[in-house]
């Protein structure tokens, strides 16, 4: 272009400009009015969350008084239910506020994202985080299985604490956002980071070499467990959410959760075979801690792997106990009622029969 057209271009650009200045004050203004229709939203909530207290606890005393409950005061108890349950939903869409941990962490940062695709996008962000982390480790376990140099060894611990230090933030601001992820899977991870910061620190010592391989089939073998998870439970989460049986916002864990119950034989033995696993290296550790070389750090991963066993033994367990009673409970329930109707059936069939006799001996 000459020096012409690079006027005329300019020009054109400048008018360009112009409409821009006048959409972005437009936008600024939305912003100012969506945070006080935010603020204005939030007092009604709280608002209509005390006067339901009111009335409830209202409600609750005439009830000790001995007052009986007439139609008027179940249809009532009913419409305070149905009014908690909308407010729910109003209050998950707006802005909350952050837990203690990502207090400590990012400070009073406003990590709620109130659209709702967003939301969808930053939990698949966090899955595919997972996945890809996973076949990191795998390879770089499986790498220093056969190479013994300790910068490659300290490249994967450190990724192992970035990883689960990042899992710990990721899934709090899931939290803040509707996932229910909750108890012990959430603590599992900080728990890990613990583990591996502990194991960055370990010195390159006698109880460490022998220690390394037990280590990296570990990894290896858990990368593999987790990438069969999450085909396994991504699958039953489709499922379900499609059936409007599971939130959007759950997540795939590293455990066993009660919906993960149908055509998970095949893959609770790798689970068993993980938790048996840990086990294994907190009593391999437990007898390096009496080397001489040994350092607080083999004790204390002792203690700690010991804890993860425990712990994820007694969650699964409890969870396929509750499972397996709540199985039984249905199909006796279920037997009841087939017997309940085989027994109708047969009254009926007998009934119909004596009116067939009667009919024909008259």
């Amino acid at each position: 272009m000459d020096v012409e057209e690079c006027l005329k271009e300019w020009e054109d650009l400048l008018s360009d400009y112009r409409r821009l200045e006048t959409v972005n004050k437009d936008y600024i203004a939305k912003l100012e009015e969506v945070g006080e229709l935010q603020s204005q939203c939030m007092k009604e909530l709280e608002h209509q969350r005390y006067r339901i207290n009111v009335i409830s606890g209202a409600l609750k005393r005439l009830e000790t008084k001995g007052v009986t409950k007439d139609e008027r005061v179940a249809n009532l108890e009913k419409e305070i239910m149905k009014r908690k349950a909308m407010l729910h939903e109003i209050k998950a869409t707006l802005p909350k506020q952050n837990s203690l941990y990502l207090r400590i962490i990012l400070g009073n940062v406003n990590v709620s994202i109130l659209n709702k695709n967003d939301k969808f996008k930053y939990k698949d962000e966090y899955e595919k985080f997972k996945l890809i982390l996973s076949a990191i480790a795998f390879v770089l376990a499986v790498l220093n299985l056969y190479i013994d140099f300790r910068p490659l060894q300290l490249i994967l611990i450190f990724l192992l604490v970035w990883y689960y230090c990042t899992l710990t933030i990721r899934e709090s601001i899931l939290k803040v956002n509707g996932s229910r992820i909750k108890g012990w899977w959430r603590l599992h991870h900080f728990v890990s980071t613990v583990v591996a910061g502990i194991l960055l620190i370990w010195p390159q010592n006698e109880p460490w070499n022998q220690f390394r391989h037990t280590f990296m089939c570990f990894i290896a073998y858990i990368s593999v467990v987790q990438y069969m998870q999450f085909r396994y439970q991504s699958g039953v989460l489709y499922r379900l959410k499609a059936l409007g049986a599971r939130h959007n916002m759950d997540i795939t864990i590293e455990g066993f959760h009660s919906w993960m119950w149908r055509g998970l034989s095949y893959l609770l033995p790798f689970l068993f075979g993980g938790y048996v696993f840990q086990l294994y290296i907190a009593y391999t550790l437990y007898n390096l801690s009496y080397h001489p070389e040994a350092t607080w750090q083999v004790s204390y991963l002792a203690a700690l792997y010991l804890l993860l066993h425990f712990c994820n033994m007694y969650t699964i367990l409890r969870t396929l106990r509750k499972k397996t009673q709540g199985g039984l409970k249905l199909r006796y329930k279920l037997r009841a009622i087939a017997y309940r109707l085989s027994n109708e059936v047969a009254v009926l069939e007998q009934k119909w029969r004596q009116n067939r006799v009667e009919t024909k001996s008259e």
